[in-house]
Order: structure tokens, then C-alpha cells, then sequence
């Protein structure tokens, strides 16, 4: 059936705040936009040209870096929009249909691929032996497909099932982005077979993703208390440290927005800014500043660049 909607545009909600703070606002975040797409890029640059760095966990984690620089970028733009123009509020119902596909598709991939890292910290600790021969190149390009593929999927369904509904009645969104949750706020039809198939489908992946990170954990907690030396179980530590603290700043937002019963507006919206503009900002900080080879690899790049000096 042909899904015919009366609603061309909606109109976005901005951050509950007074209006006196909207140039204030405006700053931080656009500050912190700029901060997330360079750090990330900076990954990406000094990953590709250090050849120490070309192993499985940093094919990894440029693909993280890429997620996440697209991942800010598909909503923080348009929220700052809404800080300096009520006209910058408003988006068409296509742009809606996109910004929803891209901001779960980059999120459901993100959740795969952190995943499939914790997966090639299990086997890096567990195996160390078969680590190489196991974690190829081939099977680092395929499992770093499957993620890609699997978050299409998974978004396509989202969006799919949030649109295929009938529109015609109010087109606020209260949200500063497009997002399942608020739309299906407005459709004109019952949405509750909806609301349940997208809850059950967002909480299979997010669980499923969250209770097998947890069991490579726990095998990697068992194999390093195996190590003798304290220095080999510190080493151990550190190198999974880094992704234990991105993996929860984006799965308790994700839990919080999605899985808990009930919702409220407000709260919902502080939290998005938490999973959508502090945690891709908060990927390259940590990578880099709890990485010794990540740190390493900057400082010879910062030496290669040449220096002008003023005479």
C-alpha cells in the first residue's frame, strides 16, 4: 500500500534553554564539532601513514574514526542551525527520512564493530600464537564488511517501518533531530505493533552486541590473571582499558534512549547530546591519550612536518 503523507516538513525542536544562551551554546558545540571531525581525522592520518599502526585493532579503529566523524556530522550541523535561525528548525520529509537512515545506520554499525574490537582483543590476548594467521587481512576487510552491511539492514528496517505511517496531523518533532521515538509521536495511526517491533529490534542488537563484548571480557580478565609478571598484566590491561570506556559511553545512552519504558522529552534530549556530540568527541581523546603507540606515531608525524622559522 502506497504510503501517502499530508506533512512536507517538519520542525525541529531545539535544546530546552533560554533563548539568552543560544549564541553561548552555539560556540560550545560548534567548538566541539570541529574538535570531534579533526580528532578524528588525525586518527585516520596518523594510522594510514605509520606503518607500526597497520594491524587488526587499527583497521578497526579507523573504521571507528570514520563512524564517528559521519556519525556527529549527520546531527550536530542541523542542531546548531536551530541555535541561530528559527528558519534553520525546519527540515523536509525527505531530509528527515535521510537523517534518520544515516544516525541509525552509523549507530547500529558502531555497535557491530565494537564488537567484532572486542572480538580482536579476545583473540590478540586469548591466542597470541594464532592471533596473526587468525585475524588476517582478508578477515579484518570481511568482518569490517559485515558491520557496514549489518547497520544498513538494521537502519533500513528503523526507517522503514518509522515512515511507512501516515503523517497528517502536527510536524513538530520534539527533538533536535529526526529519530524514531519523537516521529512516531505524530503519525495520524496507532503505532503501538510498530513501536514494539522497533523496541525489539533495537534491544536484540544492542543486548546481543553488549553480551558478547562481555563475554570476550570476561575471557580476557581470566587469561590476563593467568599472565605471572605484573607487567605483562598491565600491558594486557591498558590495551583493552580504552575500548571498555568507549563501549560504555555508547551503549548507556543507547540503553537509556531506547530500552527503558516510558520517555521524556527533556531528559531524552540531554542524553542524546551525550551519545551524539560528547562520545564521537570522546573516541579519539581516549585513543589517543591511553595510547602509548597512538602517542608515539603523533609525536614522529608532528616531527615530519616541517617548521618555518621567521628570520
Amino acid at each position: 500500500m502506497a504510503n501517502v503523507s499530508l506533512v512536507t516538513t517538519f520542525i525541529l525542536m531545539d535544546l530546552p534553554h533560554a533563548s539568552a544562551l543560544d549564541t553561548l551554546l552555539f560556540g560550545i558545540f560548534l567548538v566541539i564539532y570541529v574538535l570531534t571531525v579533526v580528532g578524528n581525522l588525525l586518527i585516520l592520518l596518523v594510522i594510514s601513514v605509520d606503518s607500526h599502526l597497520h594491524t587488526p585493532m587499527y583497521y578497526f579503529l579507523t573504521n571507528l574514526s570514520f563512524i564517528d566523524m559521519w556519525f556527529s556530522t549527520v546531527t550536530v550541523p542541523k542542531m546548531l542551525m536551530t541555535f541561530i535561525s528559527t528558519g534553520g528548525r525546519s527540515i523536509s520529509f525527505r531530509s528527515c527520512v535521510a537523517q534518520l537512515y544515516s544516525f541509525h545506520f552509523l549507530g547500529s554499525t558502531e555497535c557491530f564493530l565494537y564488537t567484532i574490537m572486542s572480538y580482536d582483543r579476545y583473540l590478540a590476548i586469548c591466542y597470541p600464537l594464532r592471533y596473526t594467521g587468525m585475524m588476517s587481512g582478508r578477515t579484518c576487510v570481511l568482518l569490517a564488511a559485515s558491520t557496514w552491511l549489518s547497520g544498513s539492514l538494521h537502519s533500513a528496517i528503523q526507517t522503514t517501518l518509522t515512515f511507512r505511517l501516515p503523517y497528517c496531523g502536527p510536524n513538530q518533532i520534539q527533538h533536535y533531530f529526526c529519530d524514531a521515538p519523537p516521529i512516531l509521536k505524530l503519525t495520524c495511526a496507532d503505532t503501538s505493533a510498530i513501536e514494539m517491533v522497533i523496541f525489539v529490534s533495537i534491544g536484540v542488537v544492542a543486548s546481543g552486541c553488549f553480551l558478547l563484548i562481555a563475554l570476550s571480557y570476561v575471557s580476557i580478565v581470566c587469561s590476563i590473571l593467568k599472565i605471572r609478571t605484573s607487567e605483562g598484566r598491565h600491558r594486557a590491561f591498558q590495551t583493552c582499558a580504552s575500548h571498555c570506556i568507549v563501549v560504555l559511553c555508547f551503549f548507556v545512552p543507547c540503553v537509556f534512549i531506547y530500552l527503558r519504558p516510558g520517555s521524556k522529552n527533556a531528559v531524552d534530549g540531554v542524553v542524546a547530546v551525550f551519545d551524539t556530540v560528547l562520545t564521537p568527541l570522546l573516541n579519539p581523546v581516549v585513543y589517543t591519550l591511553r595510547n602509548k603507540e597512538v602517542k608515539k606515531a603523533l609525536l614522529k608525524l608532528k616531527d615530519k612536518v616541517p617548521y618555518s622559522s621567521s628570520k
